[in-house]
C-alpha cells in the first residue's frame, strides 16, 4: 500500500487554528492526523511538506520504520516543529493501517485494556464563591477529577502578570476550595510554567497538606535539574510533559522521579509510535500517563486509543465539560468523532481512529494568524504565558 499524497490543512476551527494532515494511498484508504504545536502551524506545515517529498511511494503500513526515517533524515534532528510534523503523519498512518486491517487503532498498540477513558475537567471562577460553585457543578454531573488555574492570570491576549503577586490569592482560593469540597475529589492546578522555583515553593508552602493532588507545569521544562531541585522542596505530585517532543526529553523526568504524572501530548511527542515508548518507560517507573489534549477531535481520538492500550493511565484532559466548551468539535467539519458519556470517552470499536473529516469544508476554512499572549511585568520585561 503506497502513499500517494500528504496534505496539510492549517485552518481556524472554533477558537484556534488546527493543523490537520491527510495521508492518501493507492488503495483508496486515507488517514487523518493532527499536529499539536499551536501558534506555529505554518512552520509545521513546512516540515510536513519536506517529509512529503520522500514519503510519496513508501509503504504506509510501516509507521515505525517511517518514523525512524523522518526523525533521522536530517542532521538537525528533533525539536517541536519536526516532531509536530512527524506526529501528524504517524497518527494518520495508524489510522490507515487500522482501516486496512479492519481493526481499531488500539489493537495495533497491543489491544484494549479499558472500555472507557476517564477524564478531568478544567474550571475557574472570578471569585472564590464562583470557583467553588463551578467545582460543585462538576461534582453534581459526576466529574470527580478537576483542574483550575492561577487566580490573577489575565484573560486578555496581552497584559501584565506579576507571578509572585498571584501566589497569595491562589493559595487562599485553593485552600477554600478543598475545604468546601472535602477530601474525595481530585484537585489540581495548571500554573502554565509561569513561576520560578522559589515562587513555586512559596505557593506550596502556603497550602495545607492534602490541598492539591497535582501541580501541573509550575516552571519551564528546559532544565530537569531545576525541577529536581523543586521536587525536594514540595510534597505535591507534579504533572509534567505536555511540551516534550521525544522520549529523550521525558527520560530524566521519569528516571529521576521528577514527575508523578506524564503529561504526554501524542500530537507533539512524535505520534503513537513514540507515545507507546514513553508509556513503557513511564510504566517501568510506576508513573501514569495523564495526556494533554487541548486540540481537536483527531487529537482526542488518537489519545483515546493510546489511553485504551496502556496499563499505566490516570485521566485524559477533556476541554468539553459542564464548565468549559473550548474544544473545537465542529460536527459539520468532523461528522464522525468520538463521543463522551458523562466524564469519560467511550473507546470506539470501528476500524482506524474512528473519526472522519469533511475535507471540502476543511479546505474552505480560513487560517488566522494567532499569537499566545505576550505578557509583561510592570517593569516592562517579558514573562511566561
Amino acid at each position: 500500500m503506497k502513499i500517494t499524497a500528504i496534505k496539510a490543512y492549517p485552518a481556524w476551527v472554533g477558537f484556534r487554528n488546527q493543523l490537520l494532515v491527510k495521508v492518501e494511498t493507492d488503495e483508496g484508504i486515507h488517514g487523518w492526523g493532527e499536529s499539536g504545536l499551536s501558534g506555529r502551524e505554518l512552520a509545521v506545515q513546512g516540515a510536513v511538506e519536506h517529509y512529503r517529498e520522500f514519503l510519496i511511494g513508501r509503504d504506509a503500513r510501516n509507521p515505525g520504520a517511517l518514523w525512524q526515517e523522518m526523525y533521522r533524515s536530517q542532521y538537525f534532528e528533533g525539536g517541536r516543529v519536526l516532531t509536530g510534523a512527524i506526529s501528524a503523519i504517524d497518527i494518520a498512518l495508524y489510522d490507515i493501517l487500522g482501516k486496512a486491517l479492519g481493526v481499531p487503532v488500539y489493537q495495533l498498540l497491543g489491544g484494549k485494556q479499558r472500555d472507557t477513558i476517564p477524564c478531568f475537567a478544567t474550571f475557574g471562577g472570578g471569585t472564590t464563591e464562583e470557583l467553588i460553585d463551578n467545582a460543585r457543578r462538576l461534582l453534581d454531573k459526576g466529574w470527580s477529577v478537576m483542574r483550575t488555574g492561577s487566580t490573577s492570570r489575565p484573560a486578555r491576549p496581552a497584559g501584565v502578570f506579576e507571578p509572585r503577586e498571584s501566589i497569595g490569592p491562589t493559595a487562599e482560593r485553593l485552600t477554600a476550595l478543598r475545604q468546601a469540597l472535602g477530601p474525595d475529589p481530585v484537585i489540581g492546578i495548571d500554573y502554565h510554567h509561569m513561576l520560578s522555583v522559589a515562587e513555586t515553593a512559596s505557593l506550596c508552602q502556603r497550602l495545607p497538606p492534602g490541598t492539591l493532588d497535582f501541580l501541573e507545569e509550575p516552571i519551564r521544562d528546559e532544565s530537569p535539574e531545576a525541577y529536581e531541585s523543586l521536587r525536594t522542596m514540595v510534597d505535591v505530585p507534579f504533572a509534567i510533559g505536555e511540551e516534550f517532543a521525544s522520549k529523550w526529553q521525558f527520560l530524566p523526568y521519569l528516571e529521576r522521579g521528577i514527575t508523578q504524572f506524564a503529561r504526554i501530548d501524542v500530537c507533539n511527542v512524535g505520534g503513537l509510535t513514540e507515545s507507546m515508548k514513553v508509556a513503557a518507560m513511564a510504566e517501568a517507573h510506576y508513573i501514569d500517563l495523564m495526556p494533554h489534549n487541548p486540540l481537536g477531535p483527531v487529537c482526542t481520538a488518537a489519545t483515546v486509543h493510546l489511553s485504551a492500550a496502556v496499563p499505566n493511565f490516570a485521566w485524559l484532559e477533556a476541554r468539553v465539560s459542564p464548565t468549559e466548551q473550548l474544544q473545537a468539535h465542529d460536527e459539520e467539519l468532523f461528522p464522525v468523532q468520538l463521543q463522551m458519556e458523562g466524564d469519560r470517552y467511550l473507546v470506539p470499536d470501528v476500524p482506524g481512529l474512528g473519526i472522519e473529516v469533511d475535507e471540502e469544508r476543511l479546505a474552505g476554512q480560513q487560517f488566522k494568524f494567532w499569537e499566545a499572549p505576550h505578557l509583561r511585568r510592570r517593569d516592562g520585561s517579558f514573562t511566561n504565558w
